[in-house]
Formats: structure tokens, sequence, C-alpha cells
């Protein structure tokens, strides 16, 4: 977690890291990503070891499995909307769990993860004039990869019950903006296939 010392030096904006682990895995075959093993430990475990040093509170927003979450001695959040409706349910639920005015959410299958993305979203919100930071590199936008303010929930809540689902749609209504990574691309690799997993393994790819 972030020291007294960084928040001081920073102007801390206190910032609640949300990791997403609660989709179904469809394309690695119906697993939960977040558990599946990678270089010696669940996938989940490195994300956190990147995340954690860079935000004030983590939280795991899991829909199975969430014992098994709870054993790496964080809160696990469920969604509160049904039916495993993707990052905009984690982040609906990371921002009404979240104890500060920053949320950040990440995917678990992204092991790889700046170490300093917190830092570099939040600078994008302390002018004032937007309310939602997102990573890109080169003319890619990483949506997943999202600092929003948490006085944003009631619209978001608007947004889901209007039936929206997607995350970058939701973006569209908010006053968002872009940060660029191109430095750190090869940071937001995930692993959504078998096959990616055998290759980051590896170290391939």
């Amino acid at each position: 977690m972030a020291t007294d010392q960084s928040r001081k030096q920073l102007g801390h904006i206190f910032v609640t890291g949300v990791i997403l682990a609660g989709g179904l895995g469809r394309r690695m075959g119906g697993v939960d990503k977040g558990l599946q093993p990678f270089r010696g430990r669940a996938m989940v475990e490195w994300v956190i070891e990147r995340l954690a040093p860079q935000v004030d509170e983590v939280l795991i927003n899991a829909n199975q499995n969430l014992d098994r979450y709870r054993c790496f001695g964080y809160r696990v959040v469920a969604d509160e909307v049904g039916g495993f409706a993707g990052p905009l349910a984690g982040l609906h639920c990371g921002m009404k769990e979240a104890r500060n005015p920053l949320v950040l959410i990440v995917p678990c299958d992204s092991p790889f993860l700046p170490l300093d993305l917190a830092p570099r979203l939040r600078a994008a919100l302390l002018d004032g004039k937007h309310d939602v930071a997102v990573a890109r590199t080169g003319d890619q936008p990483h949506p997943v990869f999202c600092l929003a303010r948490r006085e944003l929930l009631a619209h978001l809540e608007a947004f889901l019950r209007g039936g929206g689902r997607k995350i970058d749609a939701w973006y569209a209504t908010a006053r968002a903006t872009e940060v660029p990574f191109d430095d750190e691309a090869d940071a937001f690799r995930n692993i959504n296939t078998r096959e990616e997993l055998r290759a980051a393994e590896s170290g391939q790819g």
C-alpha cells in the first residue's frame, strides 16, 4: 500500500484499487482466470503484487470462488448487477464498496501491469477537468485500466439501469481523458487463452 510519506509528497488523493476477477473465462475454457497458476502462483497474485503498493486499498471483484480469493488477504466484493455483466458491473460494485474518492480498476489477467499506473492516471485528474482517466498505448485505449471518481456512482447506476454494458460507451458519457503509456506498452498484455498463458509462462509473445 502507499506509504504515509508518499501521500504527503504527492498531495495524495486516496485511491481504491479494484481487481476485476468476476468473469467466466470463456476464452480459457470457462475457468476462473485469476486463480490459474502462472509462474508458480495464481495469476491474481501477480496483479496484487504490482497494484497494492500504488493504492491505499485493494478490493477483489469476484463472482465465484469467493473464499479462495479471500485467502489473498483482501476484501472480496461481488457484482450487484447479475448475469456476469462485465467490467462495468465490477466498477459499479467497487465504487459502492470503496473507502476512497478515486477508484482504479485493473483486470486479473494482466500480471505485467505498470508499476506507476495509479499515479499517472491520478495526475490526469488533478486539474479537475476530467472525471475518468483511461490508459492508452499508441491509438489503442485500454478501458479496463481506468481511474474514476467515486462520485460518478449515480451516473454509472443510471447507465446500467438503462441497459448499458459497454465500458467504452459509458466513458463516452463522462468527462474522460486518455493517458499515454507508450513507454510501457508491453505492460498491458493480458492472458485470455491457454495458448497465451503458455506463451507468457515461457516468456514468449
